[in-house]
C-alpha cells in the first residue's frame, strides 16, 4: 500500500472514474492521505462525484509518472470521522480555504478491496493488493 501512496503523491494528480447510471465520468483530484493504516481521498458532499460513489462506490483510479502507470480498482468506503477529515486537511492545507472538518460538507473515502497494478512499456508489471 505504501507503494501506491508513494506513486500518487509523486504523481500529484490522478483520475478518478466512476459510473453516472451508463455513462463513465472521470475527473482529475490531487489528495490522497494515509490514515490508521489505509489510503483515503477527499471530495465535497456537494458535488455530482459524491452522489456516484454513495450509488456505486466501485471505482478506479490511474496515474501517469516518470514512465510508469498505476491502476487501482477498489471500493470507496466513507469515513465521517472528524479525525478522519483533519488529518485529510492537515496534509493539505490549501484545502482549508474551501473545506473544514466540521463543515458538513467535506467528505473522505478509504479504499477497501483494492488491487493496484504498477505497469511500463519496460518492465514486467506489479500488482499491489490492499
Amino acid at each position: 500500500m505504501q507503494r501506491v501512496y508513494e506513486f500518487l503523491k509523486k504523481a500529484e494528480t490522478y483520475y478518478l472514474a466512476t459510473v453516472e447510471g451508463d455513462q463513465p465520468r472521470v475527473r482529475p483530484f490531487g489528495t490522497v492521505n494515509e490514515f490508521e493504516g489505509k489510503l483515503y481521498i477527499q471530495t465535497g458532499k456537494i458535488k455530482p462525484v459524491s452522489h456516484q460513489i454513495a450509488a456505486n462506490p466501485k471505482v478506479e483510479i490511474c496515474a501517469f509518472c516518470n514512465g510508469e502507470w498505476i491502476r487501482i480498482a477498489c471500493e470507496l468506503v466513507e469515513d465521517e470521522r472528524i479525525e478522519a477529515k483533519k488529518s485529510m486537511l492537515d496534509a493539505y492545507p490549501n484545502l482549508r480555504e474551501m473545506y473544514d472538518e466540521n463543515d458538513g460538507n467535506t467528505q473522505v473515502f478509504y479504499m477497501k478491496n483494492a488491487t493496484a497494478i504498477i505497469s511500463s512499456f519496460t518492465n514486467a508489471p506489479i500488482t499491489i493488493q490492499f
